[in-house]
């Protein structure tokens, strides 16, 4: 076979298995993540990082404890082309100029197990987010693996220590429909 049709072939193939991949499994979706009504997926990008751990005194001054601080990733295509990035805000910001950022409106327990960060639904900053972003209204995070806190407990001799967690998750980008 002829390279160039090799590639277009690839591609082809490429556009109807990877998207079906990368969706949650509706069922799987709690009804509380659901994006709002009156809108659709845009971009579906996979993330491959860290959630970053901070240990800080607890409030009450029972002892310490881990502190989520600041997801760090990179974000993908489809094609596994890196397009990306997704750091503290949070905030998604593509190679080409786009970024949004988000505040969490849902979150449910991954259906993954408690080993898997939450998945959650959040709301975009509107007024804040710029280029092929500026239209996004809202963000899903699933398909989680890793992520979690460590599960040890802290003491003081570990004060203001941070640790970095490896997570993968799957971000759906809504916007209005037309």
């Amino acid at each position: 076979m002829k390279p160039a049709l090799y590639s277009i072939l690839l591609c082809t193939l490429a556009m109807w298995v990877v998207p079906a991949t990368a969706q949650s499994p509706a069922s799987a979706l709690p009804a509380s993540l659901a994006a709002p009504a009156g809108q659709s997926t845009s971009l579906t990008l996979e993330a491959k990082g860290v959630q970053i751990y901070e240990c800080r005194a607890k409030a009450d001054g029972s002892g310490y404890e881990w502190v989520f601080k600041a997801p760090e990733a990179d974000l993908f295509d489809a094609m596994g082309k890196k397009v990306g990035r997704h750091y503290a805000g949070p905030t998604w910001e593509l190679a080409e100029g786009g970024k949004v950022t988000g505040s969490v409106k849902a979150k449910s327990d991954s259906p993954n197990g408690a080993a898997n960060i939450p998945w959650l639904l959040l709301e975009a900053d509107a007024a804040r987010a710029t280029g092929s972003l500026a239209q996004v209204r809202s963000i899903q995070r699933v398909n989680t693996v890793g992520g979690v806190a460590p599960a040890t407990k802290p003491d003081a001799s570990q004060a203001g220590r941070v640790t970095r967690v490896d997570y993968t998750a799957t971000y759906h980008f809504y916007v209005a429909k037309p």
